[in-house]
């Protein structure tokens, strides 16, 4: 709008109004008036989404990180380390809080349950543990899986963990009645990640077979979870939560573990051209992000039906490690074996900042579950 000294001008009838203010902001441009006191003030610009910054807020050196976990409420991150230990830091102190050593080889997959003292761990070494961190122990180990553990992790309602091997399979296992409950095959090689959905009765799987695979697992919690004969009940180390043992312990018939329909294949996704090293769920959208050794970052969207690529970021320049949503912006988040970690914008499919780092490739990131925090693991240590 004119300023005041243009409109007194202007109403004096000497000049017009456009004439006057095109006058005014051209002498402004070329710095002969100065801008008025307020004008800063008047406009602020908006935030950009291409403006996000990192700030690095803690740093551990140690062997690679292959694992990472945030404690759902305590300012802690659980990191499980290529020589076999697992290190509880407390990343506001930034000090050792506890260590772990009970693995024979590469601790890769790592978890906390969002309620009980517990965190689960999945090694080289083919063993599934699930661990009490106020104990300070090891509870039980779960066998059955035959090659090295990619990844562990922990339903948010019901009690189960979910595994990755390169047995070619997923297991689902109940954690308090220490039986494996389901095996979920299809993938014809090593299956790096597998996880639940955050809300939804699905599994997401990304192999190197080059697929993601979702899973429908509604069965399995119809089945376990049926009134009067399925699980019900408390989630804490005591009992079995009215489990229904004589289906899943063997007694009384075998489980039926393979070709049950506790499980079944949703989707196949084929796009990538080489192994998929990482799958994910958005938190609240049909869409599914994955990451591969092709170097690309792939977004999905699905429905009931059926499920379809929705485009490619590309930027990396060397496999892609783990790929993770933004919980609260529209930003996807990748680390690759290139040292960098990259941030995309998801409608753009952009890149937004590259992080990188002088020698250290990385392998693994996670994100608070809620406050703005990111944790990646890499060769010599955590950020």
């Amino acid at each position: 709008p004119p300023s005041p000294l243009v409109r007194f001008w202007a109403a004096l009838g000497l000049f017009s109004s456009s004439s006057l203010t095109a006058a005014v902001t051209t002498g402004r441009r070329l710095g002969r008036l100065p801008e008025p006191p307020a004008a800063a003030a008047r406009v602020q610009p908006r935030a950009r989404r291409d403006s996000v910054t990192m700030l690095n807020k803690f740093e551990s050196k140690s062997a690679r990180v292959k694992g990472i976990a945030f404690h759902p409420k305590r300012p802690w991150v659980l990191c499980s380390l290529h020589n076999g230990s697992l290190k509880l830091w407390d990343y506001r102190m930034g000090s050792l809080i506890d260590h772990f050593d009970e693995h024979d080889g590469p601790v890769r997959g790592v978890d906390f349950h969002t309620a009980q003292p517990l965190f689960v761990s999945g090694g080289d070494d083919y063993k599934i543990k699930v661990w009490n961190y106020k104990q300070r122990r090891c509870l039980f180990t779960l066998l059955g899986h035959l090659d090295y553990i990619r990844t562990t992790f922990f339903h948010k309602e019901h009690p189960w963990i979910i595994s990755a091997c390169d047995d070619q399979t997923v297991r689902i296992w109940n954690w308090q009645s220490r039986t494996c409950i389901s095996v979920l095959t299809g993938h014809n090689h090593y299956v790096m990640c597998a996880q639940f959905h955050p809300k939804e009765d699905l599994v997401v799987s990304a192999s190197l077979d080059q697929t993601v695979r979702v899973w429908d697992i509604s069965g399995l919690r119809k089945k376990n979870f049926a009134p009067g004969g399925g699980m019900g009940g408390g989630h804490g180390m005591g009992g079995h939560g009215g489990m229904d043992m004589r289906r899943e312990s063997g007694h009384g018939g075998p489980p039926d573990l393979f070709g049950s329909a506790d499980a079944i294949v949703k989707h196949v996704l084929e796009g990538h051209d080489r192994g998929v090293n990482w799958a994910t769920f958005h938190p609240t959208l049909p869409l599914i992000a994955s990451g591969a050794d092709d170097r690309q970052v792939k977004l999905w969207r699905m429905n009931d039906t059926k499920a379809w690529e929705v485009d490619t970021c590309r930027g990396h320049f060397s496999n892609v490690s783990c790929v993770i949503f933004h919980p609260h912006m529209d930003i996807i988040i990748s680390n690759s074996e290139d040292k960098t970690i990259r941030l995309w914008d998801m409608g753009k499919r952009t890149c937004l900042h590259t992080f990188r780092r002088e020698h250290d490739r990385f392998w693994v990131l996670t994100a608070h579950p809620e406050l703005n925090l990111f944790a990646a693991g890499h060769d010599s240590g955590m950020l």
